[in-house]
């Protein structure tokens, strides 16, 4: 039995914490081989992120383990979602505590949170194509490929892969 882990929003004094998360999750997935590339800087700058989007965390025992970024259609964070979803970016939990729990804690909250808005019908998040943990985690908790919607990082040959999930 694990600790029980609370989801919340993000307040300035866990931005370092989501920072370092962020950081180390990206780089122990293999994603990114420096935290010096461009991507990784601007994700470590949570501050700015959260000026412009939705940041939440999962804490336990009075620890950041995790956190995940929530935009709508319209707004800075958003790179998929249509008017009728909510879309979640950088769903990260600290590699020293993965697969306790964390990761789908958050996005259950997150389902719940998207029935509660009005005018929102579905979940959609992007995902790196080698990022194998992400995707068993998805499909676990209800979410399907939706490879029409893949796309390509602008000036890049990186493919992403798009997962959805109707409420």
């Amino acid at each position: 039995m694990h600790p029980q882990i609370l989801i919340r929003p993000a307040v300035p004094a866990d931005f370092d914490a989501i920072a370092r998360i962020t950081r180390d999750a990206y780089l122990a997935a293999g994603y990114f081989q420096s935290a010096d590339h461009p991507y990784m800087r601007q994700i470590q700058d949570v501050a700015r992120r959260a000026a412009k989007a939705t940041i939440w965390v999962a804490e336990r025992e009075d620890r950041i383990v995790g956190s995940v970024t929530l935009a709508v259609a319209g707004e800075p964070y958003a790179d998929i979602a249509r008017s009728d979803e909510l879309e979640f970016r950088m769903l990260v939990v600290d590699p020293a505590v993965q697969r306790s729990g964390a990761g789908r804690a958050m996005v259950h909250a997150i389902l719940e949170h998207a029935r509660s808005l009005p005018g929102i019908h579905a979940v959609a998040l992007t995902t790196g194509l080698t990022w194998e943990s992400a995707h068993g985690l998805y499909l676990k908790t209800g979410f399907q490929r939706a490879p029409e919607r893949d796309w390509i990082v602008p000036d890049t040959d990186i493919k992403l892969l798009v997962y959805r999930q109707q409420l």
